[in-house]
């Protein structure tokens, strides 16, 4: 279950902190190394946003016809004479954007107003595999309990077999007994946690 956190500020891998992130302005852009060719394939790729413009930077570049993803989760809030239910980020500050490596469709992207960057690679985006945003997802569709994980990148990977996450892969791990699978998006640094007892699995 996620507890109520301040999405209010971020460092700049994204943690919750106590000061405001900063824009940055992109100014003139920067010489980009991406091929221009029209047939290259797309590939997902991670950007950085300011605090709480998350929502705002997804719905802009989906106008511009940009495939976005941005997983949310509901959060209660509650008052002294009511509560209402929120979706806030699952990734504070982070959007997901699908699109070819071209030096066109990333300024798209870099001149909307809330985008600080892109994630990895000094600036340049680093390639997400595929398998790791369909993780999540998946698991966000099939409603499962989950929680946040510390990211990880040593353990076991596996794939799981049968139920509602067959052919989501993780990191296999164990916590008092019970088994867990790690799902990372390793752009960001981020992990969800999953209990998948009684569930097969294989590793890879």
């Amino acid at each position: 279950m996620h507890e109520e956190t301040d999405q209010g500020s971020c460092d700049s891998e994204g943690e919750a902190v106590s000061t405001e992130c900063q824009s940055v302005s992109c100014g003139e852009p920067p010489d980009f190394p991406w091929v221009e060719t029209a047939t290259i394939a797309e590939s997902w790729f991670a950007i950085q946003t300011r605090a709480r413009h998350e929502k705002a930077v997804a719905q802009r570049l989906r106008e511009k016809e940009i495939a976005t993803f941005l997983p949310l989760f509901k959060s209660v809030h509650r008052w002294s004479d009511r509560r209402k239910t929120v979706e806030l980020p699952l990734f504070s500050c982070y959007v997901f954007v699908r699109l070819a490596p071209r030096n066109d469709q990333r300024l798209k992207v870099l001149v909307e107003d809330g985008v600080v960057t892109f994630v990895g690679n000094r600036g340049q985006g680093t390639p997400i595999p595929n398998e790791e945003i369909e993780a999540v997802r998946t698991l966000l569709l099939k409603q499962l309990p989950y929680g946040s994980y510390p990211f990880l990148k040593i353990g076991q990977r596996v794939r799981v077999r049968s139920g509602a996450l067959s052919g989501v892969e993780g990191i296999l791990i164990s916590q008092s007994g019970d088994s867990t699978l790690v799902l990372s998006i390793d752009a960001i640094q981020r992990s969800l946690a999953v209990s998948i007892v009684g569930y097969d699995v294989e590793p890879i």
